[in-house]
């Protein structure tokens, strides 16, 4: 079959239906986080076994709870310029490989200082995976599916948390809590053999890097068979159209120039999102059993959160396909804090809990697996990694708040409905950030058409 003459990287996909390599990649980003996902969350129902086990406080627990929170931040902040720099694939294989390595290291832990720091190097690995895999399954999916298969691809970080509660709570009574972490670091490590085997490299990367021209033929013809050879030229209209005041700046392109506000407001949603998100993945078991339920109840209610994230993130993205996303992420938003106020003033039966939780579940993880495709969508592939990894980590600055006042608030024995009563003020901050940003897009718009 004869190769194209010449092949725009941005667009050759755009037009054709799914093929099997793109299915793959989709479907590996999906097993890595859920493992991410699983990780991530453990803590949080680990945290009443380990209490009972050493002797300790509910907050002693707050810089346990952070540790891996501020090594989440550190690690996408890093890792987004280097993939922009060395390529996704090497850095999602080896993230994967960094923070199973650790979790499985944790399982030795023989005091909270030492199970402290090893997750926070956990976390430095989880950091740097995430971002950097809504990356790459971005600039291998068709622009008209790219908002659903980025945030299909993030139902697994909520089913990977959601599988953490059911699983542990049979883990922690067959065999204690430290076969938690033993399952979280052996599976990791067996998934970056497989990935280090099946994922390829981002071809719009290789093309803006200048990589070698047989190796950009080999990954195409990876995804569409026959449709490149060696005489093919590869162009990318991305770069064409990118400003020259954003890009190849790296950080600084995305803060300057014409991405600045719309990096300002995702920043702003971001934080606001993963610190309600965070914050009830810690503390939600703990803040459930001082509302009088069992252990096992506890568990079972820190899970829902997760289920119903499955159900958001999957939705959300074939919303935002269809329409406007800054409205999309804007309504999500305003439903979490819904959500939470009827979580205050509800009875705080197992069923009633359960139930909205599930439903607060469904909005919150809208919003942050939401701003996720958003970024990959915002953002050229000259700072594309950089500014997903960059918004992931900003975000998790607000996680480590998140984390850090659940502690305070276990400290000052907040109960259950004055602390749904303050989670309703952060995403209605989001919410507000989405419409400003969709305002001042409008109002850019109408002044690069009055300038034609």
């Amino acid at each position: 079959m004869a190769g194209s003459a010449a092949l725009d990287v941005n667009t050759f996909l755009d037009d054709r239906a799914m093929t099997r390599k793109q299915w793959t990649i989709v479907l590996l980003s999906v097993l890595i986080l859920i493992l991410d996902g699983f990780d991530t969350t453990m803590m949080g129902f680990i945290a009443p076994a380990l209490i009972e086990d050493w002797g300790l406080s509910r907050e002693a627990l707050g810089p346990l709870m952070m540790s891996g929170l501020v090594g989440l931040s550190i690690g996408a902040l890093v890792a987004g310029p280097l993939a922009d720099r060395i390529g996704r694939k090497s850095i999602i294989t080896l993230s994967v490989l960094f923070f199973g390595l650790w979790s499985l290291a944790s399982a030795f832990s023989t005091d909270l200082t030492t199970l402290t720091v090893l997750r926070f190097l956990t976390g430095v690995g989880l950091g740097a995976s995430m971002p950097n895999t809504s990356t790459l399954v971005a600039e291998y999916s068709p622009l008209r599916r790219r908002a659903l298969l980025v945030t299909s691809a993030y139902s697994g970080f909520a089913l990977g948390g959601a599988l953490g509660g059911f699983a542990s709570e049979h883990l922690i009574q067959a065999l204690g809590w430290r076969s938690v972490f033993v399952v979280g670091g052996v599976l990791p490590m067996l998934l970056a053999v497989l990935l280090w085997w099946q994922l390829p490299e981002s071809i719009r990367f290789l093309v803006h890097s200048g990589k070698s021209r047989q190796r950009i033929v080999t990954e195409v013809n990876r995804v569409v068979p026959g449709l490149v050879n060696e005489h093919t030229s590869f162009f990318n209209s991305e770069q064409l159209s990118t400003t020259p005041d954003t890009a190849g700046k790296g950080i600084f392109g995305l803060i300057l120039g014409e991405l600045r506000v719309g990096t300002l407001m995702l920043w702003t949603s971001m934080f606001m999102g993963l610190l309600l998100i965070y914050l009830l993945g810690s503390w939600l078991p703990i803040i459930a059993r001082s509302a009088g339920l069992s252990l096992s109840e506890a568990a079972i209610i820190g899970a829902m959160l997760q289920l119903g994230g499955v159900l958001g993130n999957f939705t959300v993205g074939m919303k935002m396909d269809r329409w406007d996303k800054n409205h999309v992420l804007s309504l999500v938003m305003f439903g979490c804090s819904v959500f939470c106020l009827l979580i205050a003033l509800a009875p705080a039966t197992p069923l009633m809990l359960g139930t909205l939780v599930f439903g607060l579940g469904y909005c919150i993880n809208s919003c942050n697996t939401g701003c996720y495709a958003m970024a990959t969508h915002f953002y050229p592939t000259s700072v594309r990694a950089t500014g997903v990894s960059w918004t992931s980590g900003i975000g998790r600055l607000g996680a480590i708040f998140g984390a850090g006042f659940g502690a305070v608030m276990m400290g000052q024995n907040w109960t259950l409905q004055e602390t749904f009563l303050f989670l309703c003020c952060p995403p209605l901050i989001s919410c507000m950030a989405m419409q400003y940003k969709r305002l001042h897009e409008r109002r850019r718009a109408r002044q690069v058409a009055a300038a034609a």
